[in-house]
């Protein structure tokens, strides 16, 4: 297995409206995409180009929303996870798992329309990974 390139941070946020201005105003992002719905992760998403990488900003979609549950231990938000890009996204989970690390679920499509997992963060020096195929278009 390779390191492929870190693709994004996801940050929790309790309100995208908020956090948008934030990147906007304070951080001085030019690129802000439209936000959008991801039933199947429990999130709304919203990326933030930069000149190496995006931002992903992640808001729940309910009380079961993994992020919800972030949020109430962090009312405040802040980094949840960090996203690396893969070849092939199940010879990547065979060797995460053949290292003894867990994978948490089966892969599924992420926000960016690719396959993606995520690694235990107490398998993986205590931040929750995000392993995502690259998309075809890189």
């Amino acid at each position: 297995m390779k390191l492929g390139r870190l693709n994004h941070v996801g940050v929790a946020t309790p309100t995208l409206d908020r956090a948008i201005a934030f990147w906007r105003e304070t951080m001085g992002a030019e690129v802000i995409r439209e936000p959008f719905d991801l039933p199947a992760q429990g999130v709304r998403v919203c990326f933030v180009d930069t000149p190496n990488g995006q931002v992903e900003l992640l808001e729940p979609l309910g009380e079961d929303s993994p992020i919800a549950g972030f949020l109430a231990k962090n009312p405040l938000g802040g980094q949840h996870h960090l996203c690396f890009e893969v070849p092939e996204i199940h010879a990547a989970k065979a060797w995460f798992e053949g290292q003894g690390c867990r994978v948490l679920g089966e892969p599924r499509i992420g926000a960016h329309g690719t396959p993606i997992f995520f690694v235990h963060p107490k398998d993986m020096g205590g931040v929750l990974t995000e392993i995502m195929e690259t998309p075809r278009d890189h």
